[in-house]
């Protein structure tokens, strides 16, 4: 199963927030409160994306954080990146790899174009686009030239 990490999607849902705040600096707390996402893994998100360079940190009794680039200029493969590292869905689609088996495997550069395919795909979603979608929309892309539609997980009721 291809899945993003709890951090990762807390991640993105305190960009988002920023990007609803503007320019302005908004402290953890802050952060924390608006989301509905406890103070200390807020911390250690803000801890991240600062280290990845895409909020800033100002200190003082006025301080907080911001954006550090426009929404739009934030893509979805940045923050994945911030968080999971370079994507890699294989071994072999990773640029560390050394694989004992690259010689003779007929699917390993099929797994690298796959890969190639997905963070083309994040590379083209910013922030923006991700925080204005509505949860009841549909997201239309193309994957491997290929048009798929990723509709709303619906809840199931007992």
């Amino acid at each position: 199963m291809l899945r993003i990490s709890k951090l990762t999607d807390y991640g993105t849902i305190i960009l988002a927030q920023m990007v609803i705040n503007g320019n302005s600096l908004t402290s953890a707390s802050e952060l924390a409160d608006l989301t509905n996402i406890n103070f200390p893994t807020v911390s250690k998100i803000l801890k991240i994306l600062y280290k990845a360079k895409i909020v800033k940190s100002v200190r003082g009794a006025n301080g907080g954080y911001k954006l550090i680039r426009d929404a739009n200029e934030i893509s979805v493969a940045n923050i994945v990146d911030a968080f999971e590292g370079p994507i890699s869905i294989t071994d072999c689609s990773s640029q560390k790899c050394k694989c004992n088996h690259e010689s003779h495997c007929s699917t390993g550069l099929a797994w690298q174009d796959i890969n190639n395919s997905i963070r083309s795909l994040l590379e083209k979603i910013s922030l923006s686009d991700i925080q204005k979608k509505k949860k009841d929309q549909v997201v239309s892309s193309h994957f491997a030239g290929m048009p798929i539609n990723i509709e709303p997980k619906t809840e199931q009721r007992s």
